[in-house]
């Protein structure tokens, strides 16, 4: 027995010493992680080209083949053309501009309030961020109804929500079917045209929800008046 524990000892010891091993030193340790970090390095650097450079460049070259109107920003020339040339575009069809001031330009279907910067400043797109119990945003809107309704001819009360209220963007180019038919007896006046070839321009150009269900029926303000600027003879809606 004695002679056997005494034997089996140093094979013991070995293995307790072979078991530990030795611990990595500090120049396996910098190697380890630069390993490690170049690896990484690679990923991102691969990764930044393929998803920074190559998937953008790949998308916009298919939209320009694929949807070249599309993808020049939906660009209208004065006669209501698609263009991708923004030396002969008056506007976009996706981006609201102005067309002066309700009381002195009634010629013109106006859009919804802007509060981008100074009105429709695509540098400044924004809201008023106040919130509906804001007494300031219920001052503010009870004087454009007032504005909107003298500017019309109708009843205060009759005033369609978005005539009075900016949207989030202050760049919205749609009005409601509702707040355009409410402009055409205003807007035929101060054209000579008769009301109701107006209101024909405007439920042409009356838009349903997309896919029957998706957002709210719009008319898009620019398409509305170039139309309305050529029924009139004129050479194009640009705002002035």
């Amino acid at each position: 027995m004695t002679t056997e524990r005494l034997s089996a000892a140093p094979e013991g010891a070995a293995g307790l010493q072979a078991g530990s091993g030795r611990r990595p030193t500090t120049a396996a340790s910098l190697a380890a992680l630069w390993h490690q970090a170049w690896a990484g390095l690679r990923v991102l650097v691969l990764l930044a080209l393929l998803l920074g450079v190559v998937y953008p460049l790949a998308v916009t070259g298919v939209a320009k083949v694929a949807f070249p109107w599309q993808a020049q920003g939906s660009l209208l020339t004065a006669d209501g053309a698609h263009t991708t040339s923004r030396s002969d575009a008056v506007g976009s069809a996706l981006i609201g501009q102005g067309f002066g001031a309700i009381d002195d330009d009634p010629q013109w279907f106006h859009p919804r309030p802007s509060l981008a910067g100074d009105g429709w400043d695509t540098l400044a797109s924004g809201g008023s961020n106040l919130g509906p119990n804001s007494p300031e945003l219920v001052t503010t809107i009870e004087e454009r109804r007032a504005q909107v309704a003298a500017a019309d001819g109708v009843d205060p009360a009759s005033v369609p929500p978005d005539a009075v209220t900016a949207s989030a963007s202050g760049l919205d180019p749609d009005i409601s079917p509702a707040y355009a038919r409410e402009q055409v007896a205003r807007v035929a006046q101060a054209r000579g045209l008769s009301a109701a070839q107006v209101r024909t321009l405007v439920d042409d150009r009356a838009e349903g929800r997309d896919l029957g269900v998706l957002g709210d029926p719009r008319v898009n303000v620019l398409e509305l008046n170039l139309a309305l600027e050529r029924l009139a003879g004129g050479t194009g809606a640009d705002g002035s």
